[in-house]
């Protein structure tokens, strides 16, 4: 499902944002008859969603999102939303007067920037919990330490000219995800909400980057599609035009040629990532998009870029 319907994108969010009297019944009976193929297919399946950018901001975009998560789980679903703060988290550094900087699209961490993250986070974490379940979900918080869930050693990159090593402080990669607590809260039908915050082998907080968890979480959850919500309308050419449906090889020649470059690199490596993995379908949509989790779900023509298998497009 890609691309985007002006008519869906009037139609099947309107159902939660309008009157009986501005939606015809017929209008809504097509609406509810295109999403219910969508409902039946995914009924009873995994997604996970990395929530981020403008929709983790935006009041009105906010509320929606939690709505929107809400709905997806009554109708069978089961989200596990992965959670950043890279905005928010800046802005508090910047508050505090503490210089922070990105080396390929990961956050130099010490152990100030790591204090402040930790913080940020876990504010985050609660007010995403709160929003959703006083729209009806039952959500619970967590981090990649609780029940030991994500175990992660200290990230190693290397200069792409000199090739020498980078010390980026406390940012973590991903040892491994024990998905149990996760399998447990899902099958007790609450919705985890989870702050990319890893355990060391010594018990230390590791900073790891939002879209890598999620992408990790997806694999180790077979779950059947991941969902990247991020502030551009998706994988883009270099002429600015959006790329709807795209394989996984085709993305790795965008990789290549420097049309995929700087922050989107861990999102859609991790996307991608995911996809050869095992994960049916990845998708990068555009968070400020009203209700953009429906759209992308519940219509055929969808928002944002769709990332498939080789094996997948064959079917």
């Amino acid at each position: 499902m890609t691309g985007l319907s002006c008519r869906f994108l009037f139609s099947l969010p309107a159902l939660a944002m309008t009157t009986s009297e501005t939606l015809s019944p017929a209008l809504k009976a097509d609406v509810l008859a295109e999403a219910l193929p969508y409902i039946q297919q995914f009924h009873g399946c995994t997604i996970v969603i990395k929530y981020g950018g403008n929709a983790m901001v935006d009041p009105a975009l906010k509320a929606g999102f939690a709505r929107d998560v809400v709905m997806l789980k009554l109708i069978g679903m089961n989200p596990v939303i992965v959670h950043g703060g890279g905005p928010q988290i800046g802005e508090l550094l910047e508050k505090m007067k503490i210089e922070s900087a990105f080396v390929q699209g990961m956050r130099i961490t010490d152990e100030r920037v790591m204090t402040v993250v930790e913080m940020v986070l876990g504010e985050l974490n609660q007010e995403i919990v709160a929003l959703i379940n006083r729209h009806g979900g039952r959500a619970v918080g967590l981090t990649g330490q609780d029940g030991k869930m994500i175990r992660a050693r200290k990230m190693k990159l290397k200069d792409k000219l000199s090739g020498f090593d980078l010390d980026i402080g406390l940012v973590g990669e991903i040892e491994r995800i024990e998905p149990e607590l996760l399998d447990l809260l899902i099958s007790r039908n609450f919705i985890p909400v989870v702050a990319p915050i890893g355990m060391g082998k010594d018990s230390e907080a590791y900073n790891i980057n939002a879209d890598l968890v999620a992408g990790k979480l997806a694999e180790q959850l077979a779950a059947e599609k991941l969902i990247m919500m991020t502030n551009t309308a998706g994988v883009l050419d270099q002429k600015g035009n959006l790329l709807t449906g795209l394989t996984a090889a085709q993305i790795d020649a965008l990789f290549e040629d420097g049309t995929i470059h700087g922050g989107m690199l861990p999102k859609i490596g991790s996307a991608v990532d995911a996809v050869k993995r095992g994960v049916k379908s990845a998708h990068i949509i555009d968070g400020r998009v009203p209700h953009a989790l429906l759209l992308e779900l519940l219509t055929d023509s969808g928002v944002g870029t769709q990332i498939y298998s080789e094996a997948e497009t064959d079917q």
